[in-house]
């Protein structure tokens, strides 16, 4: 039998593996051998390739990274961009980054707290940071923006509010009759999974973001 005509392994390979391990098993799950047995091989073959659990990461990062669209921020891909109404860009991007980090949601306790190498990662940062400072942010302004930015994405794509109040309105009213009624209003504006309309967790992201473009808006006014 002849050679296989390409590799079995290669760092994208066992990237995208390990990244189907973190989605299905959650951050705690990623191991070297979890990874080698979703690829059917044995841990040590993937030492050719990548040194060990923090270069897995940094696949992961570059992976997920991979799925935010910059466009937005450049004026391209039909969203505005910050050439013109740097708003309508910002937001087009601020949605992206949350829809790329909400379809792997266990990936966020890996990379939160971790420096960032990977190259998709430093290219969104300067693209992000590129755009603020076109739109009129001084540079010290431009990073605050941006770590704020990433606050409000990482944070709502990591927690969801509602899932934690599972009981009734009811059930809450006798001790906490204003969790009650704001628990009761907001199921009365509709929407949540299965609906096509936005439920809370939505609406408090959009709330969210409104309320820091607003603040951009008045710094950029005020300088």
């Amino acid at each position: 039998m002849g050679r296989p005509t390409r590799a079995l392994l290669s760092r994208e390979i066992i990237a995208r593996a390990a990244l189907d391990v973190v989605d299905e098993q959650g951050s705690d799950g990623l191991t070297m051998r979890a990874v080698a047995d979703r690829l059917g091989v044995k841990a040590a073959s993937l030492y050719n390739h990548v040194s060990g659990k923090d270069e897995l990461i940094d696949g992961l990062a570059e992976l997920v990274n991979a799925g935010i669209d910059l466009r937005p921020l450049s004026g391209t891909g039909g969203t505005g961009g910050t050439g013109g109404d740097w708003r309508t860009g910002l937001t087009a991007y601020v949605r992206g980054y949350r829809a790329a980090f909400l379809r792997h949601p266990h990936t966020i306790a890996l990379l939160a707290r971790r420096r960032v190498e990977a190259e998709r990662q430093l290219l969104g940062y300067d693209a992000l940071l590129g755009a603020l400072g076109r739109a009129g942010l001084a540079p010290a302004d431009a990073a605050e923006a941006a770590a704020a930015i990433d606050y409000l994405v990482l944070g709502s794509a990591l927690e969801t509010f509602t899932a934690g109040f599972t009981r009734s309105s009811a059930d809450y009213r006798p001790r906490y009759p204003a969790l009650a009624d704001a628990l009761e209003a907001s199921a009365a504006r509709g929407g949540g999974p299965g609906t096509g309309a936005p439920g809370l967790d939505e609406r408090g992201f959009e709330l969210a973001l409104r309320l820091l473009l607003d603040g951009l808006a008045a710094r950029l006014a005020a300088t």
